[in-house]
Formats: structure tokens, sequence, C-alpha cells
């Protein structure tokens, strides 16, 4: 039971439908539809595209987006992979031979095509009810009418300011007077309105052929990319097969390579081997946690890409044997050398949306331009903000993730579903780049070794250690209760550039019918219910 005396926030409870986002106009969009009688994807794809105008940072048109369905609160799940491919042209030896050694933030070679839009549209078209014109409606009056600047998002333009100033179209629509603008300031996007106006009326072939994809491909070109209209019109992401794993006696869904979901499931496997006891922010159990998740990232770093041009060993990454080999590295005393035992970028932003509708069609949704605000690179007449996806691959070589063509990178971007007894019962997911798969880990831990509610677990303060290093980022009172335990083990203790993540989650309470939704105070958004 929660201490109403301590701040914090109430599950949010309701019987009909509802959505948790980052925004609380995403959340907000998302429950209109879901009243007016659109399906679960309708208002996943509606709260999506506000977030593309109020919450451009975080996300985009020009980014990529993965989903999992489940119809009616069933365990059969469904993944879509609308994650986008490198040109045609994007071969390793050109690399190499331009002396390009690694693919940086704002190059053109950091854009794969993106494929949110592609995913937007398939998905409505198999599982919704209502017209792209409809769904994308409110997003459209946003960026047209205008829409006042929230406190996170303003934190995030601030921080960004310098690579904004850079691209005449990123300082004319996200600054005021080329400084950060202020909470309350009111910002327009009559471009990016224009655009989804488009493909509200004419479907993905207003965003990847015509004068919007000839714009794209211009822009990129003349920054040095090898994009052409080709491969814009050959875009088109895939249904895959999910992946899962069990936990305490629940399943775990993940969308599979080349996303990091299945590291999620490798650390949730870890962690299974060991009891947590006690304080769940006591210093063993976070080690256990870090551990888990330094070893975990060890292998994505060497396995994980696109499998449709490297083969990913799927089955020994998940399997019990391997398990058990990782959790018995884990010593309380001091860092594991992950890179030994199995042998990044910075972590960034995304959103994340759940929603539920009425006849309990479960969405989880994640949309993402990797780092805020991507790469900062903006077609200005379209007003197509880019990801900077790409820039996860590496110029190497023989290395399962090295650049190439049409083929799509390691993906952070993580939905994720918990099912029992055949039946959906969460769906929820954590946005922040490279802490998505700990992030997942930790609040399913949170939930089913600690019987805490949703919405205390998300509040919990959190921690992450960067990949291949002994570093450890601690948000404040985390590194104030347990810092200099982890130093005298042998990490390197610092803050986290902002806030750790942001997590949404609904719950299914089948006996009751009812749903519960939480949502992270580290964002601006809210879960919502009717």
């Amino acid at each position: 039971m929660r201490n109403f005396e301590q701040p914090g926030r109430s599950l949010v409870v309701a019987r009909n439908g509802m959505a948790a986002t980052s925004h609380p106009l995403a959340t907000l969009a998302a429950i209109e539809i879901l009243k007016a009688g659109g399906a679960a994807i309708d208002a996943a794809v509606a709260a999506c595209a506000v977030q593309c105008v109020v919450e451009a940072g975080s996300t985009g048109i020009g980014g990529d987006c993965f989903a999992l369905l489940a119809a009616n609160g069933g365990d059969k799940i469904t993944a879509f992979n609308g994650s986008g491919r490198t040109p045609a042209a994007a071969d390793l030896s050109w690399y190499r031979q331009k002396g390009i050694t690694a693919i940086e933030r704002s190059s053109p070679h950091a854009v794969t095509i993106p494929g949110a839009v592609d995913a937007w549209t398939r998905l409505v078209a198999d599982h919704g009810r209502m017209s792209m014109s409809e769904i994308l409606s409110q997003a459209i009056a946003l960026a047209r009418g205008g829409y006042a600047i929230t406190p996170r998002v303003a934190s995030d333009i601030s921080h960004q300011k310098a690579m904004l100033l850079r691209e005449p179209a990123t300082r004319r629509t996200f600054l005021a007077n080329d400084e950060a603008p202020q909470v309350g300031a009111v910002q327009y996007q009559p471009q990016l309105a224009d655009t989804l106006e488009a493909i509200g009326r004419h479907g993905r072939d207003a965003f990847y052929r015509g004068s919007v994809a000839e714009e794209m491909v211009s822009y990129l070109s003349e920054r040095g990319g090898l994009h052409t209209k080709e491969d814009f019109a050959e875009a088109a992401g895939e249904y895959v097969t999910p992946i899962s794993a069990d936990y305490r006696g629940w399943t775990v869904h993940e969308c599979p390579p080349n996303g990091q979901g299945i590291i999620a499931l490798m650390i949730l496997k870890i962690l299974e081997r060991h009891r947590p006891a006690g304080d769940p922010l006591a210093a063993d159990n976070l080690m256990r946690e870090v551990e888990a998740a330094r070893l975990a990232y060890a292998a994505r770093d060497k396995w994980l890409a696109d499998p449709s041009s490297s083969g990913v060993p799927t089955d020994f990454l998940l399997s019990d044997a391997l398990a058990d080999e990782l959790a018995s590295k884990i010593d309380l005393k001091r860092p594991a050398d992950a890179k030994t035992i199995i042998g990044g970028v910075a972590h960034s932003d995304t959103v994340y949306i759940s929603v539920i509708d009425k006849d309990r069609n479960c969405v989880s949704f994640i949309n993402s331009i990797f780092h805020p605000y991507g790469s900062g690179l903006m077609a200005p007449k379209s007003g197509v903000l880019f990801h900077n996806r790409g820039q996860s691959f590496v110029v190497e070589e023989g290395h399962p993730n090295a650049i190439g063509a049409r083929k799509r990178p390691m993906h952070t971007i993580i939905p994720g579903m918990v099912t029992r007894d055949g039946r959906s019962v969460l769906s929820f997911g954590v946005m922040g780049g490279h802490y998505q798969a700990m992030g997942h880990a930790q609040f399913l831990s949170k939930l089913f070794d600690y019987g805490m509610d949703m919405q205390a677990a998300i509040e919990l303060p959190r921690l992450f250690p960067l990949p291949g290093t002994a570093k450890v980022e601690m948000e404040e009172s985390v590194r104030l209760k347990v810092g200099e335990v982890f130093r005298e083990r042998g990490f390197e203790v610092q803050p986290p550039n902002w806030a750790i993540g942001g997590a949404q989650a609904i719950w299914i309470d089948w006996d009751n019918g009812s749903l519960l939704g939480a949502s992270d105070h580290r964002k601006d958004g809210c879960a919502l219910g009717y």
C-alpha cells in the first residue's frame, strides 16, 4: 500500500481502456481515440504522432519503431520490426576507403531509411479500426496550431542547444532567438503538419515516394549521404517471431534481434539464479543486477546485429547453460571482466507507449530517433528530423554489426509484454537507449521478486553500468546510499547526464476486470484510463 504522506504518484485505475505515455497530450490523444471507438493500435499511433510533434527530441517520423501486440488479451504475441536499413550503396569497403572509422552522430551515414511511417501504416491497416487521417488529426492540429513546451522537453532542448544551432531548420524550429525555450513557450511545426497530413490522406507513399522522399534524398545527398529514391521506395518493415523467457513463473516476451530485447531476457535468466532478499536498494542486490547487466551487454556488443545479414546465436544466448555460466561469474566483492568472459555509444532517448482497449487488445509500442534530437539533421521543407540509429554500426571487417548495404543496425529500443496462464497481463517498456534492457529486468524484478506495485517500482532510483567498462551511473539518492560500497568493490561511480530512463506500464487485473497504469516521474507524461 502506498504511503500517502510521501511524494509520488498513485496507480491509475480504470475499467474500459487505458494509455500510458511520456507526454500528457499524447496520453490524452490516445484516450480520445479509444473513446471514439478506435482500437489499441489506433490509439498508440495517434499518441506517437502527437509525441513526434510535442516531444520531438525523443521521437519522430524520421525514426524507427517496434511493437508487440496481443489480441483480446490472449498470450499469442505478434511482433513487428519497423527498423530501417542502410542505403544499397552503403558497402563497408566504401567507408574504409574514405577513411571513416566510426559513424558520427550528425553524419548522414548515421541516417538509415526511417521505418516508423511504414510500421504505423502497416499496423493500423492490419489491426486498427480507424483511418490514418483520423488517427493523425490531433498531431496535425498541434503542429500547425502550436503546443506549449513541458519541463522535460525544455530540459532536453537546453542540453542539445549547440547541436540544434548548427542546422537552419532545427535552429528555427526548436530554439527561440538562439536560446532554449522556457517552459510554457509555444512552438509550431507547420512543415511537419503538412507532411503528416499527406500521410493521413495518401498513406506511406506520401513519405517514401514523391516530393517528401525527393527532398529527404536531396538533403542527405548534399551532405554526403548515399541514400537514393529507390532506397526510400523499397523500405519495408516486417512481422517477426517474438522471443521469450520465463521469470519466476511469468513469461516475458520481447522482439527478436536486431533489437536488444534478447539482452533483457538474458539479464532476467541470470538474476533468476540468485534469490534477492531485503531492501531492493541494498548494495548486494544492486550489484547482482549490475553484474548481470554487464555480462549480458558484453554478449550484446559481440553478437547482436541484423539477423538477416549476420548469424545471431539466439538459442545459445537464451540457453540455461549460458545463464548458469554467467551467473556463476558474479562475485559480490569485485566487478567481473565481462569482455574476457564473453568476448557502445552513450545511452539516449525514445518514447514508449502502452495502450489497452476495452476488448483487451494490448499494444506495447516504441518509437525513437535514438539520441535526443537524433542526428540534428532536418529536411526543411518536410520538417522531418532524422534519427542517428546508424551510429550503432561499427566500421570493422568481420564484425556482425559492421555497416553494410541494406542492413539494419543493432537497436536499443524494445517493447515488452508479460503473459501467464494463457493471458496477457502486462504491457510495459522502459525508455533510455542502452539502459532499456537492464531497465526491463530491473522493473520486472521489482514486481516479481519484491512484490512492489508498478508505480513504486518505477519510482525507485536507478543505476546503469556503462557497457564495456567498470563505470556505473547512479542517480543521486542511490549514489548516496551505495556509491561508496561500489567504489570499495572496484567500480567507478558517476552521476548520469540526466535522469535514467522513463517507464510506462499497464497491468490487466483479470479477476476484477480492471486496468492499472503507471508512468515515470522522469518524464512529463502520465497514465490515464476511462
